[in-house]
Order: structure tokens, then sequence, then C-alpha cells
């Protein structure tokens, strides 16, 4: 079962999420990820465990004081690298996101994306999400979410981020 942590405050944010992702850790995965914001966007992702993911980030601090982590169980999409989350659209600064459960529409939702250019690089449904909001972002990110949100059919949550605003 997946699991979302995400941070926003005063103090460096990786260590909390990493925890965090540790906590949920009982609940099954097969994949996880950290998108850790300072002005710049890292993301690190990993099949496995947690432990994993803690070794590719490394043990030094970073500055970040927001930031969302993930952990996957696969529903559409392998278990990939490349298919764990958090995931972006083509510039990994401009809008990322996680996702919990099964979004049904996603296949006609993506072939709509792709017939308006957007690329993807997962097979995930959570991907399709965060291009769904790219097409519908004009500034306002709650609103481009609200908006992408009508179109899809099942069972879900997700948090995101975009660069130029300091909430998830």
């Amino acid at each position: 079962m997946c699991g979302i942590v995400g941070y926003v405050g005063e103090r460096p944010c990786k260590e909390l999420l990493l925890e965090g992702l540790e906590r949920l850790e009982y609940r099954g995965y097969d994949s996880a990820g950290i998108c850790l914001i300072n002005g710049e966007v890292d993301i690190v992702r990993r099949v496995g465990r947690v432990g994993v993911l803690r070794d590719a980030v490394g043990n030094g601090s970073h500055p970040a004081t927001l930031g969302l982590a993930h952990t996957r169980w696969a529903t559409h999409g392998g278990v990939t690298e490349q298919n764990a989350h958090p995931l972006a659209v083509e510039d990994p600064e401009e809008l990322a996101i996680v996702l919990n459960g099964i979004v049904e529409n996603y296949r006609e939702l993506r072939e709509r994306l792709r017939e308006s250019g957007h690329v993807f690089t997962s097979e995930t449904d959570a991907e399709t999400v965060s291009h769904l909001i790219q097409e519908h972002y004009d500034g306002d990110l709650v609103e481009a979410t609200r908006l992408a949100f009508n179109d899809l059919e099942g069972h879900f949550a997700a948090g995101g981020f975009d660069k130029s605003d300091d909430r998830i």
C-alpha cells in the first residue's frame, strides 16, 4: 500500500521525510522516492526498501525545508525506478506529484494528453495526473489540481508542488 509524507516548515526536511517513510514500511511497498525543494528540485527514486533510498540520498545534510516522499505499491506500470514516485512533468522543477490509489481512466487521459504533445517517461497513472495538472496550470496549482481532478475517475489521494510556490 502506498504512503505519502510531506513537509513544509522551517527545519531541514530530508531526515523527517525519510523517517516518515520508514514509519510506513509496515504497509508494504515496492519502491520509494523523495523530492527535496530548496531553490532547486532534487528527486531521488529507488526500487526496494526505504534503506536503499536512504543510501542513495546519502548521509549529508540538505538545506530543503519543503519536500515530498512516497512509498509505492505498483498498480499501473512495473516495479522500476522510472515508475517510482515522485513523478514530474518534462521539467522536474515545474511540477511533481505523488499519488496513492488508482485512476481508472488514465489510459484515455494519457492518450488525449499525448495527442496534445505531452511526453511520458513512466507507465503510471500518477504521471498522467501530473501532465493533466500541467495542462490546466495557469499560475495557481490549487486551481489546476481542482480542474484536473474533475477529469479523474477512481479512488486516490495526491500531493504535489510547483516551483513557484512554497506549499505542497
